[in-house]
């Protein structure tokens, strides 16, 4: 059986590959991990309950998966704390700022609304390394009992805890003399009829913001339906109907934020990175004068940073890793292209109203447009190919490895090639970026053609 958490919890159909047994299994499995012995604390709660938060995005699966959960935890003994629906990220933050023993949100992120998924947030709201998750998954397949004690917990409505969330997310903005720190600004924001449709326009007015709001009317079916940052299309319509100066998309989960500028052109997460960096930099706030991305980072963003000062600090593919290398080194600011963003002084994790809110912060402080911040990078063409079937076989083809390397001495200086197995599905992605576009692309589809004969045993 292959492992069960991918790399972002577990997901799947709901009903199907995600049934209410499976989530009620994985709950009760989850307790005696993560609410085990909490170290120095032990004696404080050796009489105490565990205590659990629990969120979710607006799914129609969201009701009876939550109930699954809560019946898990609160039959293992765990009082449980019923956020409602909350982006994860703020599920996260609650962990922490309550002082629960662990976290659970049920969201699929990005994808469609049949699908669902569980993660789980340790103490702190952090996310969980790959080895407890092992443990989590072990202790599902042993069928050992959670160990409850004291008997069964219990469950309240903890909905309106998520103000402290939203008090949060605005106490992370800079001082500006009295003077809101989005005033001026008129901003459509996409919530992708998510987990963000209601706490991301209240936050943005708050902070001074004129809010036009857009896929902020969530049916349980709708969730990242033509909407949101895997869809930016109805996002930049609306900005230029408006005469808006930016937009922001989030995805079902708000964990990711991409923006447009005032014509509706995008920015994707390295755009945003390059601004934030500079900002935190220029203040004096930019720990080690270095910034964590993923392999996946445009060349043009590490040619931006190179001419900025700051040193770029390189991870595997996933935010967990971009996590991981900011607490080892220290690091305040980190992120993925897809628009992951971790702000380690003020969140554990990718946060998209969090992102969105600081990124116009830094451009209403410039006073520029926000295609000028835009231009702070320049983006090197980048093409990506997902080649699907046997990819570890095509990785062990001797005749790859000399495909990868002929690509690379074509490109020379100007441009890089990455293959990548995904960590997902039987594909491999071939990513080729170069100055020219035309070039980027036709060495990525003659890498391509080189992966498919590796696949079939040619190569």
């Amino acid at each position: 059986m292959g492992r069960m958490f991918g790399t972002d919890g577990v997901r799947g159909i709901a009903g199907r590959d995600l049934t209410a047994q499976l989530a009620m299994d994985l709950a009760t499995a989850a307790v005696p991990v993560l609410a085990g012995d909490p170290g120095d604390a032990a004696d404080a709660r050796r009489h105490t309950r565990p205590v659990a938060v629990i969120g979710r995005d607006p799914r129609a699966s969201g009701d009876f998966l939550e109930a699954a959960v809560v019946a898990g935890l609160a039959g293992s003994g765990v009082d449980v704390l019923r956020l409602g629906i909350v982006p994860s990220p703020g599920v996260a933050y609650l962990t922490g700022a309550l002082g629960a023993d662990f976290g659970v949100v049920l969201s699929a992120s990005h994808n469609p609304a049949p699908d669902n998924g569980i993660k789980f947030f340790g103490r702190g709201g952090v996310k969980l390394p790959d080895e407890v998750e092992d443990r989590i998954e072990d202790q599902l397949r042993s069928g050992a009992p959670a160990h409850a004690e004291p008997g069964f917990g219990r469950v309240t409505d903890a909905q309106p805890k998520q103000e402290g969330y939203l008090e949060h997310l605005l106490a992370t903005l800079p001082g500006t003399d009295g003077r809101p720190p989005l005033a001026g600004l008129r901003v459509v924001v996409d919530c992708a009829h998510g987990a963000a449709y209601s706490i991301a326009p209240r936050a943005l007015r708050q902070a001074g913001a004129e809010v036009i709001a857009i896929g902020a009317a969530p049916d349980g079916l709708n969730i990242n339906s033509a909407c949101g940052s895997t869809h930016l299309d109805a996002l930049s319509a609306a900005v230029v109907d408006h005469g808006a100066d930016a937009g922001l998309a989030f995805d079902g989960d708000a964990d990711r934020c991409l923006a447009v500028d005032a014509d509706g052109a995008p920015l994707d997460g390295d755009q945003i990175l390059t601004v934030l960096a500079a900002e935190l930099k220029e203040t004096g706030r930019l720990a080690g004068d270095a910034v964590v991305v993923t392999v996946m980072s445009n060349l043009g963003f590490r040619a931006a940073m190179r001419d900025a000062g700051i040193t770029v600090i390189e991870t595997p593919v996933g935010d967990k890793h971009v996590y991981a290398a900011m607490r080892e080194g220290g690091y305040v600011l980190g992120g993925e292209q897809s628009g992951h963003i971790i702000q380690l002084d003020h969140a554990t994790t990718g946060d998209g109203v969090l992102t969105g809110l600081h990124l116009l912060a830094a451009v209403n402080r410039r006073g520029v447009p926000m295609a000028a911040a835009a231009k702070m990078m320049t983006r090197y063409p980048q093409v990506l190919i997902n080649v699907r079937g046997d990819k570890s076989r095509a990785m062990a083809a001797p005749g790859l490895g000399a495909a990868v390397e002929a690509a690379r001495a074509r490109l020379g200086g100007a441009g890089r090639v990455l293959l990548r197995p995904s960590g997902t599905e039987p594909a491999i992605r071939v990513m080729v970026e170069a100055t020219d576009a035309r070039e980027a692309e036709r060495v990525a589809n003659q890498l391509a053609d080189a992966v498919h004969e590796a696949m079939a045993g040619s190569a």
